[in-house]
């Protein structure tokens, strides 16, 4: 397979997404129609949900069987990420996401399993940042520190994704866009098989997407939000760990890090706004409430697939630029990454304040005439 591999790459690469594809597509009507049998929905009840209609929240089902077994199928051909224990993850994440997906999870759990599912990959496959690449002065760092950095940020980027799966197509859209960069920069470094681990999550997600483009069919559920909040983290790590300045490197990006947090930044910031917002108002950080971005474009009328529109090229654009200017300094590109998000979200600020100083003063208009 290695000979095919080399002689016919990107035939070979279109088939592991087609692949991936087509087994989820194929999975979810049925899917679909056991949960309309069931009557296995999503809580219609909860003030942050945007349907007025059951719908199955078991998407993630069809991720998970997709992207196993395609990974299964091209994903042994070297040794470069440690597949056994990477699903061995995964399924631990698959299980608690579909009991709480089902009958609910309670969050001390979650993030218990969330944790012991990113030890895994960390302690036992040796997937961690290693290397802080001169931020704050530090280089290499010792193994403990390393180890634990990397469990907290992977776990932080699993809730992340968790965070934006809010309205149809967000979480599924940036899951492609992230792993179908971190795919294609992998492609560039002859990095087969997390490549192709990269490919089968987007021939997956789209194949999910397909369903969950509005007026939505099916939801990914926690199930698939977390598993592609995992893969990314994974990917991300491996992207840092393969661009470090060495001898042996096949091909070298410049500043990885800024590079990964410019792919991964939607969830991301996001999630560090509305954690932000909440401790200052003085509460938890894990309230739910509908502060977030996708939230706010709702709120100025916009529908589910412009608002998933408009936060997905503001990623790309981010992601553009700084592969652009990879070797500018980092202070520059901290500056892209960081001032894109922020910019959209102080329009978005300004727009709903206007529309409700424009709305209170017509209804004082209105009143005063009445009157």
């Amino acid at each position: 397979m290695q000979s095919l591999l080399y002689s016919f790459p990107t035939l070979f690469y279109i088939g592991i997404f087609l692949v991936s594809f087509f087994i989820s597509v194929i999975i979810i009507p049925s899917i679909i129609h056991v949960a309309q049998k069931r009557h296995l929905y999503d809580d219609l009840g909860h003030f942050r949900k945007q349907h007025d209609h059951g719908i199955p929240r078991l998407g993630g089902v069809a991720i998970f069987v997709s992207f196993t077994i395609s990974s299964l199928m091209f994903g042994m051909i070297d040794k470069s990420l440690p597949i056994n224990y990477l699903l061995t993850s995964c399924i631990i994440l698959f299980a608690m996401g579909l009991k709480n997906d089902l009958s609910g999870v309670n969050s001390n759990t979650k993030f218990v399993i969330q944790i012991v599912a990113a030890s895994i990959v960390v302690l036992l496959g040796n997937i961690r940042i290693d290397n802080l690449f001169g931020a704050f002065g530090v280089h290499e760092i010792g193994y403990l520190l390393s180890s634990l950095l990397s469990i907290i940020l992977l776990v932080l980027i699993v809730n992340a994704f968790n965070l934006i799966d809010g309205i149809d197509g967000l979480a599924a859209t940036t899951g492609i866009i992230v792993n179908g960069t971190f795919g294609i920069l992998f492609i560039c470094m002859h990095q087969y098989q997390l490549s192709a681990v990269s490919l089968c999550m987007v021939g997956a997600i789209l194949g999910f997407l397909k369903f969950n483009l509005s007026p939505a069919k099916i939801f990914m559920g926690d199930t698939g939000a977390m598993l592609i909040g995992f893969i990314s983290g994974i990917m991300a790590f491996k992207f840092m760990e393969l661009n470090k300045l060495t001898t042996d490197s096949n091909f070298i990006f410049h500043s990885s890090p800024l590079i990964a947090l410019a792919i991964l930044i939607g969830p991301i910031f996001d999630t560090f706004r509305v954690f932000v917002i909440r401790i200052y108002s003085g509460i938890s950080p894990f309230t739910a409430d509908r502060n977030h971005l996708h939230h706010r474009l709702l709120a100025l009328g916009l529908n589910h697939i412009q608002s998933t529109l408009i936060i997905s090229i503001c990623n790309l654009i981010c992601i553009l630029l700084v592969l652009l200017f990879q070797n500018y300094s980092a202070y520059f590109l901290i500056t892209v990454i960081v001032l894109i998000p922020i910019f959209i979200n102080l329009i978005v600020a300004l727009t709903i304040r206007l529309r409700s100083r424009s709305n209170t003063a017509f209804e004082k208009l209105l009143y005063k005439q009445m009157d």
